[in-house]
């Protein structure tokens, strides 16, 4: 595993450097903003380790950069904000996970591995489409087609997500449900990810003009493309 750390802490570096080293991890570590942005961009990496506040460039606005350009590189965010606008206003960023300052090595790992777990090897040749009425999805490419228009700019949690509701029309999920089944049981987080997500998601597939990600008030979500859902 390749992993980039854009991280100005020297001493949390270290340590992170230490356990990548006990697992076996090829660890980059950097340590200002803009030249962080520049080595996730000049070459290809399993997952991104960034920190929010970091001299010339935050990590929000790496994370954000990258998103736009259309890299679906895992992240996690590092933060000593523990606020919860501060954690969802990652999230919106692109940000697939989390970690709060200060953490525990192995912590950090169970979060690279839930974020990666799902990330399919570039040379995987599976060659599965699922179509509905409205979405047409390429798995091999990863790709997510809604009224024959690609949707930009998923992050592969997001793209997990849509998937795995896509696959399970009309069944209704609970949050805790959702992060067992897409994020998986050694996700740290919260039920807030998922709820985050869902409106990423909303916002990203408006174009087809109809609402197929339903809130199951007092459950959770279901994906149903019927007129009678959205009426």
């Amino acid at each position: 595993m390749k992993i980039l750390v854009i991280e100005d802490n020297e001493s949390v570096s270290q340590m992170i450097g230490l356990f990548f080293e006990k697992e076996g991890i090829a660890g980059e570590f950097v340590m200002d903003g803009k030249t962080g942005l520049e080595r996730a961009q000049q070459d290809s990496w399993d997952c991104l380790i960034i920190d929010w506040m970091l001299p010339s460039m935050d990590g929000v606005t790496i994370c954000r950069s990258l998103r736009k350009a259309g890299d679906d590189v895992p992240i996690i965010m590092l933060t000593a904000k523990d606020g919860e606008s501060d954690q969802v206003l990652g999230l919106e960023m692109g940000a697939d996970d989390y970690v709060t300052k200060p953490f525990s090595p192995l912590a950090l790992m169970a979060r690279i591995r839930a974020v990666t777990r799902r990330r399919p090897a570039k040379e995987a040749e599976t060659n599965s489409v699922l179509e509905t009425i409205h979405f047409r999805v390429d798995e091999n490419a990863r790709e997510v087609f809604a009224d024959g228009v690609a949707i930009e700019n998923l992050t592969p949690k997001e793209y997990d997500l849509l998937v795995f509701f896509i696959r399970h029309p009309k069944q209704v999920f609970s949050r805790d449900q959702l992060l067992e089944r897409v994020w998986g049981f050694d996700f740290y987080g919260d039920d807030r990810t998922v709820d985050v997500h869902i409106k990423r998601l909303r916002t990203k597939i408006s174009r087809i003009g109809m609402p197929v990600l339903h809130t199951v008030w007092g459950v959770g979500y279901k994906f149903d493309e019927s007129e009678e859902a959205s009426s």
